[in-house]
């Protein structure tokens, strides 16, 4: 079930259009070249989707976790690279829009991306802090108004096709590691040198390699609360449902191929049930488990905000934090077996990579999943926690 509200179903159509005649055909190459989706990406532009997150005073579409997270499901079942640029853009500008949208400098900027439809890239890893994206070695140096700011950046989230950066770093350099900020870093402020280059297993369209940043600007650049009240309110959840989602898209369309296979063999044989067609059965289950998941979660998300809900404040939570990263756990491992049962039941077909059946793209894509924030981490976590919570 979707949005009831008819911009929203308008918006989703463009998507489907645009995930239809623009970036499924560009997807086999965007991964066997590891090239960035560009064609996708100026038709979300043209469409004028990237200020989706933007509140409607500000001319975007205001949308919530939700619809925004039906977005990135729906350009996952043309593109999984493209829906990922989208859906950590979409995490970056909601960083930007609940945390500094009350702020002039955020106003402004924010009003100027629905003009100008800017894509803002991500930089929250550094070497020497073995993937924990709440802990900064480097810091912000301030003067007269202004900041500078150098990372040495193991990944860099399609920093070198965006417009914009947002950068974790410490807050002063006495600061500790934890103590961190969350900086906007505009396009011509800055300097990237690539450390390495990027020949992923899958979401190659992402282009994340490693860099070297050197930044300046003005203070009013640095969004004025913490980074872990960001983290715990915003960049987390948003990035647990809509990764959710879109992990689920590239499955759904993995089934998709599977279930197109089935009823060709069933038409070859009226009265017979193919052999396969139980296994595309099982994934169905798991695939619509999987959605129900997420989009029940990206409801309760909407629903703290809305007129009578409790407030982002209680996102810090104990019972929250372990609701999203369960979250992130059974998505990241249902998509990858929805997938291989996908694959099972289109066999031969399904592993070449010269049919319409194919579903290797779709694998590799997936294994991302249990990657992004290490669910070997986030289960540490989640351990640590449960001797604590007491549910009710």
């Amino acid at each position: 079930m979707t949005s009831a509200s008819p911009s929203f179903q308008s918006r989703l159509a463009e998507l489907q259009r645009i995930g239809r005649e623009i970036a499924a055909p560009h997807a086999a190459d965007v991964d066997v070249r590891s090239r960035f989706p560009a064609e996708t990406l100026a038709a979300l532009r043209a469409a004028r989707l990237l200020s989706a997150p933007v509140p409607r005073e500000l001319g975007g579409d205001g949308f919530g976790v939700r619809e925004l997270a039906e977005l990135c499901a729906t350009l996952a079942r043309a593109c999984g690279s493209s829906a990922m640029v989208l859906a950590m853009h979409y995490v970056q500008v909601a960083s930007l829009v609940r945390h500094g949208g009350e702020q002039p400098f955020f106003r402004d900027y924010l009003a100027e991306l629905v003009v100008q439809q800017w894509l803002i890239g991500s930089m929250t890893s550094e070497n020497g802090t073995f993937g924990e994206m709440r802990a900064s070695l480097c810091a912000v140096e301030r003067e007269a108004g202004r900041f500078t700011l150098n990372k040495d950046a193991t990944t860099g989230s399609y920093c070198a096709e965006a417009d914009a950066i947002l950068v974790t770093a410490r807050r002063t350099a006495q600061a500790p590691e934890t103590d961190q900020v969350l900086v906007l870093v505009r396009r011509g402020e800055y300097r990237l040198q690539a450390t390495g280059g990027w020949d992923a297993l899958g979401m190659r369209g992402t282009c994340s390699p490693g860099f070297l940043l050197e930044s300046a600007g003005a203070e009013a650049q640095i969004l004025p609360c913490p980074f872990a009240d960001i983290a715990a309110q915003s960049m987390v959840p948003y990035s647990h449902v809509l990764w959710a989602g879109l992990w689920w898209g590239i499955a759904a369309d993995a089934l998709a191929r599977a279930g197109r296979l089935v009823r060709e063999l069933a038409k070859r044989r009226p009265g017979h049930l193919p052999g396969n067609a139980v296994g595309l059965a099982e994934a169905a289950a798991q695939s619509q488990a999987l959605r129900h998941h997420w989009m029940s979660l990206a409801g309760e998300l909407d629903a703290l905000e809305a007129p009578g809900g409790a407030g982002r404040a209680d996102l810090g939570s104990i019972g929250w934090a372990l609701k999203l990263n369960h979250l992130k756990i059974a998505a990241s491992e249902a998509a990858p077996r929805i997938v291989h049962q996908a694959l099972q039941v289109t066999g031969i077909l399904g592993y070449k990579n010269d049919t319409a059946y194919s579903v290797g793209r779709h694998y590799r894509d997936v294994l991302s999943a249990s990657l992004m924030i290490s669910n070997g981490r986030i289960l540490a976590k989640n351990a640590s926690m449960l001797l604590v919570y007491q549910d009710g």
